[in-house]
């Protein structure tokens, strides 16, 4: 498809191929997303049944066995090639065929994808030749421990091991067609950019096309010019709120942004214009279990994947959030930190894949912690000690 739309030779043929070629196909995908996350939504259960049966560290590696040796989890994907590609079982094409469209920034469609940049493949093998780490070690481990796990559970449940012992079975294919799903819609997504893309080039707007809206990209291309002269004022707002970080996911009232950012104390997770700003005076930051094991050691606060050399062996990543351009640094970490995430975020299911701890959704570890402060992280628990601020 992609190549179509470099083949349109003009603004009505490319709008032919999006109406007629592209929408109906986007349009099913949409339906399709939602039928991904279903089967999912089940492990959430399962864990709390089995945390009640064998406790938080137990049920974590009962859960955590996502991976096999031959299907990764779509997020792993990225950060195993990477370790491949350097070790030549993996050519840099088809490690950019299978992973060149997910980055940090990969719903964006102003964004270019990471495989139209053509030094980014070769930053991402010099990052990880500077602290190489065996990522399939790690995995290894990890099945080890399940294993080790699940004997213990029927050990000393066995009626209730051969209740569950389907529903466990059945998480790691959920969990890997949740995230190829996900991995799948990124990929179109970055068709869709192609389109936009194709569109710039044959109006002569360049990335100014990002600056309107569908029926005014499609006027555009049909001849009617008009919306062109909205685009220098929208591009001057897009950067004023670019500068931002991620707005909180509930936010309950007005909401100012900058007034918020300005804001020392403010949550990145959650806003509530009603309540009184939070002011915490103790040294423990709580949010939710992601992934069992304690560590201590020190923050390295990371706004972006792109500051990740940044981040050295056995540092504590704390960020705002993470997704699958952040999962590169993850073998990197002693443990990782978030404001906003849940049990099934990325951050967590990476972790756990990796067996390093981690606690999401503290809400305001970010604006709490600074590079170089040392902490105690507790994954279990889901909370994080301040023991030497920077």
């Amino acid at each position: 498809m992609e190549q179509c739309f470099l083949e349109a030779s003009n603004g009505q043929s490319l709008v032919s191929l999006w109406q007629t070629e592209f929408l109906p196909y986007f349009q099913d995908m949409i339906w399709i997303v939602g039928g991904g996350y279903k089967p999912f939504e089940d492990s959430l259960k399962l864990k709390e049944k089995l945390v009640e049966l064998v406790g938080e560290a137990d049920a974590n590696a009962l859960l955590s066995n996502l991976s096999t040796e031959k299907e990764l989890m779509a997020s792993m994907g990225p950060v195993v090639g990477i370790s491949k590609v350097t070790h030549g079982e993996m050519s840099r094409e088809e490690y950019l065929r299978r992973y060149g469209h997910r980055g940090p920034r990969e719903m964006e469609l102003s964004a270019p994808r990471p495989a139209e940049n053509p030094t980014w493949l070769d930053r991402q093998i010099e990052e990880f030749s500077k602290s190489p780490v065996d990522v399939d070690a790690l995995l290894v481990n990890r099945r080890a421990e399940f294993e080790a796990a699940w004997q213990r559970f029927a050990k000393r449940f066995p009626r209730q091991a051969r209740k569950l012992q389907r529903r466990v079975d059945a998480v790691g294919p959920a969990a890997r067609m949740r995230e190829d799903v996900r991995s799948e819609v990124t990929r179109i997504y970055g068709t869709v950019r192609a389109w936009a893309v194709r569109a710039g080039e044959l109006t002569g707007m360049g990335n100014g096309v990002f600056f309107l809206n569908l029926d005014e990209l499609l006027a555009l291309l049909s001849g009617d010019d008009t919306a062109k002269q909205h685009i220098p004022a929208r591009q001057e707002t897009h950067a004023r709120y670019e500068a931002l970080p991620p707005y909180p996911m509930i936010i309950r009232g007005s909401f100012d942004p900058f007034e918020w950012v300005a804001d020392s104390n403010r949550r990145n997770d959650i806003y509530d214009a009603t309540a009184a700003a939070p002011v915490s005076t103790s040294n423990t930051i709580s949010g939710f279990a992601g992934a069992t094991g304690r560590v201590e050691g020190l923050v390295r606060v990371l706004d972006g994947p792109e500051q990740g050399d940044q981040l050295q062996p056995g540092e504590i990543l704390v960020a705002v959030t993470t997704n699958v351009g952040w999962t590169p640094l993850f073998p990197r970490a002693a443990a990782v930190v978030t404001d906003v995430g849940a049990p099934l975020s990325h951050a967590a299911i990476v972790a756990r894949e990796l067996g390093i701890p981690a606690v999401v959704g503290c809400g305001s570890a970010t604006t709490r912690l600074r590079t170089g402060a040392r902490i105690r992280v507790d994954g279990g628990r889901g909370t994080v000690e301040i023991l030497e601020s920077a």
